[in-house]
C-alpha cells in the first residue's frame, strides 16, 4: 500500500459497515485519511467493528443516512474532497419480492442522490462501485473476446432473465457516467466494476457471497450447479478503489477481476488447502467460460493476491468466527500463508 497521505484528507464512504466498504474504511484510516461513513444506524451492533479499526477513534465519524436520505447524504459528504459510493442492497437469494423497490430504485435513486450531494458540497472526485454484472450480461458480445470496459450488460436481456440486481447496477452506472459528462467541469466520477467479491470479513453479519461459500465448505450437497464466475479478493477491490481515487490520470470505467473459475474448479482449489471439509459430491455441466479483462486497471498499477492466499485467509476467518464449528477442519491452514 502507498505511504500515508501528507495531510489529513477527508473522504466519505457510503454504507461504511458493509463487506467491501469495511475494508476500504480500514485501509483509508490506516493511510491517514479522515473518514466520514454513512450507516442506516451508526449505533447498530453491526457497525461496532468500524469503531475498533486503527485510527477510528480520532479519524472516523459515522453519519446516519440511507440512499434515499438526500439531506443526510449532504451532511455526510460536507467538507469532503472525495467520496466512495459503495452502498448498495445485495439481498440473499430468494428474498426479493419487489425488484423495482428493493433493488433498482435504491441503486439508481441512491446513486443520483449521492452524486447530487457531492455536487452541492463541491466534492472533487467520486468513485462509484458498480459490478461486473453491469458488463457481462451481453449476449451480443463476441464469444471469443474478453469483455472489457466497452462492454455493457443489455438491460432488456437482464429483464428477460429476471436478473434485477445486475439491471440495477447497469442503470446506476450509466446514470453515474452520464452525470459525469454533464458536470465534468465540477465533479470527476470514476466507476469500478468488481467481480464476485470473496475473502475474509471484517463485519459480523454474513453477506450473501460468504453464505454461498460456506455452503460449499460444510453442507455436503450431492450436486451443485457448476457456474462460471469471475472472482476478486475483497482487499484487492478496496485497494483498487483507493488507486483510482488517488491516481489523477484515472478516468471512466474500470473492471476489477482477478480470476475466472467454475464452481467445480473453485472447490478443487479449496480441497487442496482444506481436504476434510464437506464439499459437494458432484457438479452439473459447466457453464461457458466468462472472460473479463482488468487490463485497464492493471495498467494503472493495480495488483491482486494469489487465489490460494485469498481462500486460506477466507477459511481461517470463518474458522475463527466459529462458522465451521460443525465440521472437522483439517489443520492445513497453518501451512497456507
Amino acid at each position: 500500500m502507498i505511504g500515508e497521505v501528507e495531510k489529513k484528507e477527508r473522504v466519505c464512504v457510503t454504507g461504511a459497515g458493509g463487506y467491501t466498504a469495511s475494508w476500504l474504511v480500514k485501509f483509508l484510516l490506516a493511510k491517514g485519511y479522515v473518514v466520514h461513513g454513512t450507516a442506516r444506524d451508526p449505533c447498530d451492533e453491526k457497525n461496532r467493528h468500524l469503531k475498533r479499526l486503527e485510527n477510528a477513534s480520532e479519524n472516523l465519524k459515522l453519519f446516519k443516512a440511507d440512499l434515499f436520505d438526500y439531506e443526510g447524504l449532504c451532511s455526510a459528504v460536507s467538507c469532503c474532497s472525495g467520496v466512495f459510493h459503495v452502498a448498495c442492497p445485495v439481498p440473499f437469494p430468494g428474498t426479493v419480492t419487489d425488484p423495482q423497490k428493493e433493488l433498482i430504485e435504491p441503486s439508481v435513486t441512491g446513486t443520483k442522490n449521492v452524486l447530487n450531494a457531492c455536487l452541492k458540497a463541491k466534492v472533487k472526485r467520486v468513485v462509484v462501485v458498480s459490478s461486473v454484472g453491469a458488463v457481462m450480461q451481453n449476449p451480443n458480445w463476441p464469444k471469443d473476446e474478453a469483455m472489457d470496459e466497452n462492454c455493457w450488460s443489455d438491460k432488456d436481456f437482464c429483464r428477460s432473465t429476471e436478473n434485477y440486481y445486475f439491471l440495477g447496477k447497469t442503470m446506476a452506472e450509466i446514470e453515474a457516467l452520464e452525470f459525469a459528462k454533464r458536470y465534468e467541469q465540477d465533479l470527476q466520477v470514476i466507476t469500478v466494476c468488481p467481480a464476485l467479491i470473496i475473502g475474509p470479513m471484517l463485519q459480523s453479519p454474513l453477506n450473501s457471497t460468504s453464505l454461498f461459500l460456506l455452503t460449499l465448505l460444510k453442507d455436503g450437497h450431492q450436486s451443485v450447479a457448476d457456474k462460471n464466475r469471475p472472482v476478486v479478493d475483497v482487499r484487492d477491490v478496496a485497494e483498487a478503489l483507493m488507486l483510482v481515487y488517488e491516481k489523477p490520470e484515472a478516468k471512466g470505467r474500470y473492471i476489477c477481476s482477478s480470476y475466472s473459475y467454475t464452481t467445480h474448479a473453485f472447490v478443487d482449489t479449496l480441497k487442496t488447502l482444506y481436504p476434510n471439509y464437506s464439499y459437494p459430491k458432484s457438479f452439473t455441466d459447466p457453464e461457458e467460460e466468462i472472460k473479463v479483462s482488468s487490463m485497464k486497471l492493471q495498467k494503472l498499477g493495480w495488483k491482486f493476491r494469489p487465489l490460494d492466499k485469498t481462500l486460506a485467509d477466507m477459511v481461517r476467518n470463518y474458522e475463527e468466527r466459529g462458522l465451521l464449528s460443525n465440521v472437522k477442519p483439517c489443520g492445513c491452514s497453518e501451512k497456507s500463508d
